[in-house]
C-alpha cells in the first residue's frame, strides 16, 4: 500500500523556519486526508495539520498562522512549511495518510517521523 517517508527535520532557533516533506511511494490521489502529526516527550501524538483530497485544510490552534500544509497529488508529496518556530514546537513529526474504508472505519498509514528541535 502507501509507504511514507518524512524528511526536513533538524535544529533551528526560535523564530526560524523549517520545511518538512513527506514522500509517498504510491499515489495519494485517492487518500481522503493527508495529515501531519507530532509527538513531544511525555505527550500524546497530536494532529497539527490536515489536507483533504478536496483541498480543504485544517490546523491546530497552536500552529495556525505559522504552519502551512500543502498537498501535491501529482508528485505524491505533502509538505509542512513551519515558520516562526517556537520551543513548544519541538517534537517528532509524523506524516499520516488516511483512507476512509467505511463510514465508521478508516485505514491509516504512518511514516517513521522526523525530529524537529527548536532552541530558545
Amino acid at each position: 500500500q502507501v509507504q511514507l517517508v518524512e524528511s526536513g527535520g533538524g535544529l533551528v532557533q526560535a523564530g526560524g523556519s523549517l520545511r518538512l516533506s513527506c514522500a509517498a511511494s504510491g499515489s495519494i490521489i485517492s487518500i481522503n486526508a493527508m495529515n501531519w502529526y507530532r509527538q513531544a516527550p511525555g505527550k500524546q501524538r497530536e494532529l497539527v495539520a490536515r489536507a483533504s483530497s478536496g483541498g480543504s485544510t485544517n490546523y491546530a490552534e497552536s500552529v495556525k498562522g505559522r504552519f502551512t500544509i500543502s498537498r501535491d497529488n501529482a508528485k505524491n508529496t505533502v509538505n509542512l512549511q513551519m515558520n516562526n518556530l517556537k520551543p513548544e514546537d519541538t517534537a517528532v513529526y509524523y506524516c499520516n495518510a488516511q483512507r476512509v474504508i467505511t463510514p465508521r472505519s478508516t485505514s491509516d498509514y504512518w511514516g517513521q517521523g522526523t525530529q524537529v528541535t527548536v532552541s530558545s
